[in-house]
């Protein structure tokens, strides 16, 4: 409507200037100094002005009326969440690392393989430590042997204590000695820690191998996951074991239900926080150590509560926080009235109304920027 007058105008104007003063330009009337032409122009162009003005000041009155979209507030259960990122991680994570140097005489896994504990996983060369260890064992032997016959002539009263004592010290002491022997032999082998599966494999068979930084292998177990992170400290007392929480993988856009494990004791004096550990469940083995989680802790819950989308809320020049509310509305029209509100809590766009509204007011929703308390509405 607005382009229209203004085109239509400014083709008066055009009109006019085109047939006054034989179509002369007013360069040319200032050229020709025809006062009394240009007074004419002059005199044309304020009438066409007064008229688009007038066209402005109608427009203006009809623009007292805006399209919007309202919403009826209606009670409803809202639940507040601290929104926080954390860390997946499992407590059996480890390099496997060989108890003594050596040659890798056997590795008899693969990345990938899965492994129950206590299985055999590679063997050391034990430095003939296995033959010392069998004639240890037929010395303990031996000295055991001597030492029943001493004690069965010891019952019988038969021999001397010192016999008797002597036999009994050499079999202990042989079967300390074997017991050592047989420690140093098993620190060759080596098993598994845990059930879980070889994530990669750092050595090969005939291999000289020793402690060290990079270790062998690693184990992961994936059925023992859980997320670290830490919370403000001002949410002491509102987290417990047992906590239901949302776990949000980022990576997998997936989300998982997991519930609060351990909750930390000690405050970190640097960021005012404490740290808390969420199981999650990873039927599918689809979490992996140090993959980003998201967490929504719920701390808020209110039952019967109004809500609104949070966008709608506006801010006035004191501070007063308000939303409109459509008037004498018929379904099609209303009038918008400003109306003061308290606000709570945020939450998924969403935010709670604690006073200023009530179940079943309407209030617009698209359109708040460009109306005004009193204007009528369509929508």
């Amino acid at each position: 409507m607005r382009k229209i007058i203004l085109l239509s105008a400014l083709s008066l104007v055009l009109f006019a200037c085109s047939n006054g003063a034989k179509n002369e330009s007013i360069d040319d009337l200032i050229k020709a100094k025809n006062v009394k032409a240009l007074n004419e122009r002059k005199t044309a162009l304020q009438a066409e002005i007064g008229k688009i003005e007038a066209g402005l000041a109608t427009l203006d009155v009809k623009t007292e009326e805006a399209l919007v979209s309202v919403l009826t507030v209606k009670d409803t259960v809202f639940i507040h969440y601290l929104d926080i990122q954390g860390n997946v991680d499992t407590k059996e994570n480890i390099l496997i690392q060989p108890e003594m140097s050596g040659t890798l005489t056997s590795l008899t896994v693969k990345a990938g393989d899965h492994v129950s504990k206590g299985q055999i996983l590679a063997r050391v060369d034990d430095a003939g430590m296995s033959s010392q260890l069998a004639s240890a064992e037929n010395q303990y032997n031996l000295a055991k042997t001597t030492f029943e016959r001493q004690k069965n002539l010891w019952d019988k009263k038969i021999g001397s204590e010192i016999q008797y004592l002597q036999a009994q010290t050499q079999m202990v002491s042989a079967q300390k000695t074997v017991a050592q022997i047989r420690s140093q032999v098993a620190k060759s082998v080596i098993r598994a820690p845990f059930t879980g599966s070889i994530d990669e494999v750092f050595a090969e068979k005939g291999q000289v191998v020793a402690p060290s930084a990079q270790g062998l292998m690693r184990i992961v177990n994936l059925s023992n996951m859980y997320v670290s992170t830490s919370v403000p400290e001002s949410y002491i007392g509102k987290l417990k074991v047992g906590d239901q929480v949302d776990v949000f993988l980022t990576s997998l856009g997936k989300t998982y239900k997991g519930k609060v494990r351990q909750v930390g004791n000690f405050i970190n004096p640097n960021n005012r926080s404490f740290g808390i550990e969420v199981s999650v469940p990873n039927p599918e083995n689809l979490l992996r150590p140090n993959q980003v989680a998201k967490l929504k802790i719920i701390d808020y819950t209110a039952k019967d509560a109004l809500v609104v989308p949070t966008n709608v809320i506006q801010e006035d020049g004191k501070g007063d926080k308000y939303v409109y509310v459509v008037e004498g509305s018929n379904g099609k029209t209303g009038k918008a009235k400003k109306v003061l509100v308290s606000v709570g809590k945020s939450s998924d766009n969403v935010t709670e109304i604690l006073s200023g509204l009530s179940a079943n007011d309407i209030i617009v929703t698209e359109g708040v920027n460009s109306i005004s308390d009193g204007m009528k509405l369509n929508f």
